[in-house]
């Protein structure tokens, strides 16, 4: 009676290999001599079993630093300490950069004042915020003639906003939507933006 197939077939490293550790440490250090740095250790250049021995007597490890120095530089160190503060470090970077998120503020030509001013309150938040406020003008249809309202209610909306706000650049046309950006007050300008 024959067996049911179970798989098999080769087998395969890709799906079997460890992912290689960020830095050499120890073993896998194959040079004949590193400079060995680390806290508690004397600096200088020793052979690499010498080093690996410092590091074993510590009940630490060897960990390839900087391996394109001449000879490499080595730190005795707790590696999986190392590993953790440095993610934590990173994680910590992440946390502390804020995302600048731009923001979009839309209106028509025919924005009513109580619309204007709701719009207007909503972008000071943003702008306070740190974010970067894109307000736009749409034109339908035959509206488009009416394209000076619509720089009207942009050049308003800057000036409402002088306080949190600086625009970028005067209003542009582009297809059938006016824009104009501003920038939190604050924040710096691009050279390019400062010529406009």
């Amino acid at each position: 009676m024959a067996l049911p197939y179970k798989g098999g077939g080769r087998f395969n490293p890709r799906f079997n290999r460890q992912p290689e550790p960020e830095h050499r440490i120890n073993d896998r250090i194959r040079v004949p001599q590193v400079r060995l740095v680390g806290d508690n250790v004397t600096v200088g250049i020793y052979p690499a079993d010498e080093a690996r021995r410092i590091a074993r007597e510590q009940e630490l490890d060897l960990v390839e630093i900087s391996p394109n120095a001449d000879p490499p530089v080595c730190k005795v160190i707790d590696y999986k300490k190392f590993l953790y503060e440095k993610k934590r470090k990173e994680k910590d970077m992440k946390a502390n950069a804020k995302q600048s998120e731009v923001k979009e503020i839309r209106f028509t030509p025919g924005t009513d004042d109580h619309d204007f001013n709701f719009k207007a309150k909503h972008a000071e938040g943003f702008l306070k915020d740190g974010n970067k406020v894109k307000a736009y003008v749409q034109f339908k249809g035959r509206a488009i003639m009416f394209k000076e309202r619509g720089e009207l209610v942009l050049l308003k909306f800057a000036e409402r906003l002088a306080e949190f706000g600086i625009p970028e650049s005067l209003p542009k046309l582009e297809g059938k939507r006016m824009q104009l950006m501003l920038t939190p007050k604050g924040a710096k300008k691009k050279p390019k933006e400062a010529a406009e």
